[in-house]
């Protein structure tokens, strides 16, 4: 098995526990025997738990002696609520260390150069732009910014409107594209809604499907963000999920809210004001949009006033991928640097 298809699995594993894992990073290891033999694998445990590299080492036993262990994000040097996976592959013989990326997080960085001082062969940056964009991205922005990672979501027409002139908004997105997005939910720690959204729609904010592999759907936290009190009996209110009222509008507040109760990966999908106050105070670092081949011609558009006042003020954002689901066209993009 060659390094590129070693650190796929990584990743896939990686992606499995994505929004399982925080504050703690959703890692990804395989182990390859001296044979370059697939002989364990595992992924971050949520917090208290195992990381990846033991999880993967316990089940490759004495086969990983001698052999190389491929993980996601460089091996942790610190003790926190678990002991480093330094020692942990050190005292499983491995003789060398192939990481994507490496840790920003000054408490458990210096991993690579525990491991060298050991002997330990140790190489870096196999696949690093496929974890920096997959399931990697939220924490890696927390671990650099101390600000959770905000993905912006939304569905509108191609001539950009989130809902009809009658206020009318479902469903402008295809079927495919809304069981995306409850599978999308399933992997962020909070989805955030302002209170005009819950008046005007009454959203549940829940993922509706199990993510693959599993039989219970995970619930993120419900944020919802502004000054008005909540209407009484409003879905959000329900036992189904927890939710946070944040009164204020102030997106630097919120985001330090959020981080101080460890979450990392945020979906915003609120309407047109809280999404042009956050890309006003540039704080979304990534816009998730489906584009429905349908026009309305009116109606609320997707974005309201984010204090651009002339096209040279114009928020620039590069794409990432444009792909369709089902008959819609789904855009990633990101703030140009």
């Amino acid at each position: 098995m060659n390094p590129d298809e070693a650190m796929a699995l990584a990743i896939a594993a990686s992606e499995r526990v994505r929004g399982t894992t925080s504050p703690n990073p959703p890692v990804g290891c395989v182990i390859l025997d001296a044979d370059g033999v697939l002989v364990g694998e595992g992924a971050t445990k949520p917090p208290g738990g195992p990381h990846a590299e033991v999880v993967a080492l316990a089940q490759a036993g004495e086969r990983a002696r001698g052999g190389t262990a491929f993980v996601t994000l460089e091996p942790c040097a610190h003790h926190g609520r678990t002991p480093p996976c330094t020692r942990a592959l050190l005292d499983a013989g491995v003789a060398r260390v192939v990481h994507a990326v490496a840790d920003p997080n000054p408490k458990a960085a210096g991993g690579a150069d525990v491991l060298r001082a050991a002997g330990v062969r140790v190489e870096s940056g196999v696949l690093a732009d496929d974890v920096e964009r997959g399931p990697l991205r939220a924490w890696l922005h927390f671990a650099r910014t101390g600000r959770p990672h905000v993905t912006w979501k939304y569905a509108a027409s191609l001539d950009g409107r989130v809902a009809a002139a009658d206020g009318t908004s479902r469903w402008i997105s295809s079927e495919e594209s809304r069981a995306e997005v409850h599978d999308f939910r399933t992997k962020v720690d909070a989805i955030m809604v302002g209170t005009g959204t819950v008046r005007a729609d009454d959203p549940r904010l829940t993922a509706r499907v199990p993510r693959r592999g599993q039989d219970v759907v995970r619930q993120p936290l419900r944020v919802v963000v502004g000054t008005s009190d909540l209407p009484p009996g409003a879905r959000v209110l329900d036992d189904e999920a927890e939710t946070l009222h944040l009164r204020t509008h102030d997106a630097d507040v919120v985001l330090g809210a959020l981080a101080a109760r460890g979450v990392v990966d945020v979906l915003l999908e609120g309407g047109p004001t809280l999404a042009g106050a956050f890309a006003g105070a540039r704080r979304i670092d990534r816009v998730l949009a489906y584009l429905a081949p349908k026009f309305l011609g009116a109606g609320p558009s997707a974005l309201a006033d984010a204090g651009v006042s002339t096209v040279t003020g114009a928020v620039a954002l590069v794409v990432e991928q444009v792909s369709m689901c089902g008959p819609d066209v789904r855009i990633s993009a990101v703030p140009a640097r």
